[in-house]
């Protein structure tokens, strides 16, 4: 069967912050747009939407997004429909408006839809027309829009495009304070170990504090690791003892995602790591901060807090 392979991408300035979406055709047809106030995730599940809607007959997505890959290829969407659009820890499946008519596009054209995954900033040529499509949406309507920051928060003023390599359905990360009190460290330990090691993935950026003893505990629970980091050698200049059990995190992480920003802007390299963590997860385990408790929660993360102790 002769098929047509449809290449999609989407982008994100900010978490949430203006986005854009692209789809394009080798040598072909193509077409992209933007929101003003959106999420990489829902630009990445736009831009299939579209391409579908644009193409008849067999397609194949290729995207570099797990989060609409591996919803097809794993069929998380099957325990969506029989949860009534809840996932598997009941609560409503974030952008539903627009999984929706994508799983009914899947549902009604099964036995001509394939959906493949290409490793994003990776030389794929096709890969890198779409992404660059989708970013250039973003840079056409930025200008119109300030930024968007919280003291802690997730936004980044660099477009933060989630390349996740792990299946972003079952990722949770962990973020909190520097240090913990003996009940939060304890606390933290029941929340890990409540993780399913058969598929669940702790994501962290190993900072020192929460991060780094998260990654920890993931490891203790035989809970794959999945690690974060702003730039290389980020544990550069810590004490000792961190240091080690930061190099000992790393070499046990079965995927590392180096963002490749720069060091000479710490904060800024930070504010945009936060921003790839918070697309490339599902859930989120939070330590002494609502505020940043309540916008994931706002973006449709599954979000579970700490509670206040004496």
């Amino acid at each position: 069967m002769n098929k047509t392979v449809v290449y999609t991408d989407g982008a994100c300035s900010g978490n949430p912050g203006p986005g854009g979406w692209a789809w394009a055709i080798d040598g072909g047809r193509s077409d992209s747009g933007s929101d003003l106030d959106t999420t990489n995730q829902r630009m990445e599940l736009t831009a299939v939407l579209e391409a579908l809607k644009a193409n008849t007959g067999a397609v194949e997505i290729v995207s570099d997004s797990t989060y609409v890959v591996n919803c097809f290829n794993d069929r998380w969407y099957e325990g969506w429909l029989k949860r009534n659009w809840r996932n598997s820890n009941r609560k409503p499946v974030a952008n539903r408006d627009l999984w929706e008519p994508v799983v009914e596009q899947f549902q009604r054209r099964r036995d001509e839809l394939v959906f493949t995954w290409v490793k994003g900033h990776s030389g794929d040529r096709m890969n890198d027309v779409v992404d660059a499509m989708a970013v250039a949406e973003v840079d056409r309507i930025r200008p119109t829009v300030a930024p968007k920051s919280t003291d802690g928060g997730v936004s980044a003023a660099s477009v933060v495009h989630a390349d996740a390599p792990w299946p972003v359905e079952r990722a949770v990360v962990v973020l909190g304070p520097r240090r913990l009190s003996g009940d939060q460290e304890q606390w933290l330990e029941r929340a890990i170990g409540g993780l399913d090691p058969a598929g669940d993935v702790v994501v962290s950026g190993l900072r020192r504090g929460v991060e780094l003893r998260a990654a920890e505990l993931a490891l203790a629970h035989k809970i794959t690791l999945g690690a974060v980091l702003p730039f290389a050698e980020p544990a550069q200049g810590w004490p000792a003892n961190e240091r080690q059990r930061f190099d000992a995190a790393m070499r046990l992480a079965q995927w590392t995602v180096d963002l490749e920003l720069k060091k000479s802007d710490v904060a800024g390299a930070l504010k945009a790591r936060d921003g790839f963590l918070a697309n490339s997860v599902s859930g989120a385990i939070i330590i002494d901060n609502d505020a940043l408790a309540n916008e994931l929660d706002a973006n449709g993360l599954a979000v579970v807090t700490a509670p206040i102790f004496d």
